[in-house]
């Protein structure tokens, strides 16, 4: 049986997200070439406008009101001239609204930069326009093409989590940006799979447990584990709490575990594993051995596991799924994957794909069940 739900309005977003995947080659075609390489290659002057905006935390400043640039300036603790052109190129392109001459307020999509913003998306721009993340980019990506190393690696001379683990400071923004996910996926993993059919969620990999959260609070017969690292999972039911989670949060438990050793025992056919945008942060044979970790801790009991990764199109592809693709090369040993590159590591793991149930965002949830499984196919 199906695990999949709302299917038609999932076929329904798969036929926009092509149309607006073709719509984003219209400037290749409308603007002259040498005028699109040149947009292309100055593309990193606005990334940077948006991460100063966001440092300055100038949405937040606004609010729901409009101010001049000299009393913004004030709240900002910036030049006022300065901070007026800095507006101007982002509202030029549709970040912020220039009102009257050098007054500004928000507007949709600078709103998602203020941190008490529902769909708050601006840990994710710290976080991608960090000096840790940008260095990489700017003074490693061609050596790293060259040779197939980590840019990361090259940069700041440790592989990608171990850095965060030697840095706290860009660790924790690194969570909350992967907390802010749920801004730019939204909420179809919670309700476009039958997640009524099971008891308890073991979240591999799974921070502080949003993702678990959000599918308990639409499902009261479940209850969930959060495993990861200590460093990670520390705190977590406090942050929870703070944000004013109750009921749902009292049906989670988070404990540390080393997914690279061993991951949680399922308990029954009830269980599901999620591992939701773990496994693309690593190589192969690192994906292997969580696999084969999960499926030895699954398959006395039947449990379900599902992998929730975006899948890469074998071609053409879009400039979102390339774009990903090339921050796992420039920061990670990993790499978003083919439906075809996926089977042949479950079939290395000793599971079987049961079912892909596509999501009405870039992600897809592949079902997967250990190979001498109890559970029901």
């Amino acid at each position: 049986m199906t695990l999949q739900k709302n299917a038609g309005a999932v076929r329904r977003f798969a036929k926009l997200a092509r149309f607006g995947a073709r719509l984003q080659n219209l400037p290749n075609k409308l603007v002259p070439p040498p005028f699109r390489l040149i947009q292309i290659g100055s593309a990193f002057w606005q990334s940077r406008a948006l991460y100063v905006a966001a440092r300055l935390d100038i949405a937040g400043a606004l609010a729901d009101d409009e101010a001049s640039i000299e009393t913004l300036a004030e709240r900002v603790a910036a030049d006022a001239d300065a901070l007026y052109r800095l507006l101007r190129m982002l509202a030029a392109i549709g970040v912020f609204e220039e009102v009257s001459l050098r007054r500004f307020r928000n507007n949709k999509l600078s709103s998602c930069l203020r941190q008490d913003y529902p769909n708050s998306v601006r840990a994710m721009v710290l976080m991608h326009n960090s000096p840790e993340m940008s260095r990489p980019w700017f003074e490693q990506l061609e050596q790293g093409v060259r040779n197939g190393g980590v840019p990361f690696e090259s940069a700041h001379g440790q592989a990608f989590y171990a850095y965060m683990d030697d840095h706290p400071e860009f660790d924790a923004l690194f969570a909350r940006a992967m907390d802010s996910l749920e801004a730019l996926a939204g909420d179809s993993f919670v309700t476009d799979f039958d997640w009524s059919r099971f008891e308890r969620i073991v979240d591999i990999g799974g921070s502080k447990g949003a993702k678990s959260l959000a599918i308990l609070k639409r499902h009261p017969q479940l209850r969930a584990l959060v495993a990861d690292r200590e460093q990670v999972i520390q705190g977590a039911a406090q942050f929870w709490t703070e944000k004013g989670e109750g009921a749902a949060l009292q049906r989670m438990r988070f404990e540390a575990w080393d997914l690279l050793q061993a991951v949680p025992k399922a308990h029954s056919d009830k269980d599901i594993y999620l591992l939701s945008a773990v496994l693309h942060g690593f190589d192969d044979d690192t994906c292997v051995t969580v696999l084969r970790n999960v499926a030895e801790a699954s398959a006395d009991s039947g449990a379900a596991i599902a992998v929730m990764e975006m899948l890469m199109p074998d071609s053409p592809t879009d400039i979102a799924a390339a774009s990903f693709d090339m921050q796992m090369f420039v920061n990670t040993s990993g790499r978003e994957r083919t439906l075809a590159e996926w089977r042949r590591l479950f079939d290395a793991s000793g599971l079987v794909l049961q079912e892909v149930v596509s999501l009405r965002t870039f992600g897809k949830i592949l079902v997967l069940r250990a190979v001498h499984s109890t559970g029901k196919a």
